[in-house]
């Protein structure tokens, strides 16, 4: 069963890539926005690429729920459901960058349990759950596992973007990003597979969905990271998330986070 799943994610991770691919740097990608004010973009690739990992779930597993990031959920009755973001980063997407992907995630009522960060464009491929953390791609296949460092001033901390959630929350960042030898910013789900490798410390950010978060965090889960809402508890109806590498970097920026 378990060996089953993992190859199933690694088939939906191929059957993701070309469609993903097939608009990327495309003279002609038009982008919608999600929103009267402001711009959430959605593209031809988010559609293309939701479908066939639906399609494709749906003909493999049709007892399983799905819920993704553009159309509506569909409801099973196994007790496990496929969330899927099919382009997370389309801004990154729209600019021609490498950083965004394709993020495919099982969960059932304990979370996710298995998760899939594929970045078609790089060919780097991060798998993470049940008794499996590798990471394949360009430079070969390696073993994931977080940094181990504890020193939050020695710390690397990732966010999407510098205006990070609420003022309040935008405080609460800046109080950790103070005390951190390095942020950086925008690398989307990169960032979150950059802490499973082992290359950054903590991942800090808020206004994330479920789609967003659950296969990041299995993949760093399955690593030896620590992945919360800034309260502690498992990430989600407040959509803010902390990721750390290990659990004294993880108490530290914690502490900060809810410092006054």
């Amino acid at each position: 069963m378990q060996s089953d799943l993992l190859h199933l994610c690694n088939d939906l991770a191929d059957i993701a890539r070309p469609q993903a691919l097939r608009f990327f740097r495309s003279a002609n990608l038009v982008a919608d926005s999600k929103v009267s004010t402001g711009f959430d973009p959605v593209t031809e690739a988010d559609r293309a690429t939701e479908q066939a990992l639906r399609q494709a779930i749906a003909d493999r597993r049709p007892d399983d729920s799905f819920a993704g990031e553009e159309f509506a959920a569909t409801h099973g009755r196994s007790g496990l459901t496929w969330i899927v973001d099919p382009i997370d980063g389309t801004r990154g997407y729209l600019s021609g960058t490498p950083c965004w992907g394709v993020l495919i995630a099982l969960a059932d009522d304990e979370g996710p349990f298995l998760g899939v960060i594929d970045q078609p464009f790089i060919g780097e491929r991060f798998v993470g759950g049940l008794g499996v953390a590798t990471v394949s791609g360009p430079m070969g296949e390696f073993d994931l596992r977080t940094r181990q460092q504890s020193s939050l001033s020695q710390a690397i901390l990732f966010s999407t973007f510098p205006e990070v959630g609420t003022p309040a929350e935008r405080q609460a960042f800046e109080r950790v990003s103070g005390q951190c030898r390095l942020t950086r910013y925008g690398m989307d789900c990169y960032a979150y597979a950059l802490l499973a490798h082992g290359q950054i410390d903590l991942v800090i950010e808020a206004g994330l969905q479920a789609y967003d978060i659950a296969a990041p965090r299995a993949v760093i889960e399955a690593a030896g990271g620590i992945v919360t809402d800034w309260q502690g508890n498992p990430p989600g109806a407040t959509g803010q998330v902390l990721a750390a590498g290990c659990a004294e970097m993880h108490a530290a920026a914690l502490a900060l986070l809810n410092s006054r």
